[in-house]
């Protein structure tokens, strides 16, 4: 059987995350896809490795899938994330003019689309992105609960 198109999609999401977490990085992973259902982009957060603030797993994929396609406007395309953006990175959906974002696991405390912010949504900037939200939320939030516990010592 097979799994709808979003779970399909974050299932990638998931396994940047993994990834990420295996290199030290907090496990937020992200996937862009175009409006075919192609497959354009990947990645985990980098930060660390990176050196880089913005080295968010939204804004590595978003920039994979810019230079793939030429073009820094992202018409047409989602982004899959494991995480609720923060304000940069739905900021950068923004600008980018995605089509569609769809995130796991909330972010009560600095969530920029649903939970805190409404960067996107709420119709004061210069573009709007439908958001799905909660698509395997269980498992990017345990994901997020594991590291943080293995980082605190217990």
């Amino acid at each position: 059987m097979d799994l709808p198109v979003d779970e399909r999609f974050m299932e990638l999401a998931l396994a940047e995350a993994r990834a990420a977490a295996g290199r030290g990085e907090v496990p937020v992973g992200a996937v862009v896809v175009d409006g075919d259902g192609l497959l354009l982009a990947g990645a985990g957060n980098r930060t660390i490795e990176l050196a880089d603030p913005t080295g968010h797993a939204e804004i590595l994929a978003m920039r994979e899938a810019a230079r793939l396609l030429g073009n820094y406007r992202l018409t047409g395309c989602t982004v899959y994330v494991t995480l609720e953006p923060c304000v940069m990175c739905a900021g950068a959906m923004v600008h980018a003019r995605v089509a569609r974002l769809v995130y796991g696991a909330v972010d009560p405390k600095g969530g920029g689309v649903d939970s805190f912010y409404r960067v996107g949504v709420d119709g004061h900037l210069n573009h709007r992105f439908a958001v799905t939200g909660g698509v395997l939320d269980e498992a990017a939030a345990s994901m997020l609960k594991d590291f943080f516990r293995e980082r605190r010592g217990g």
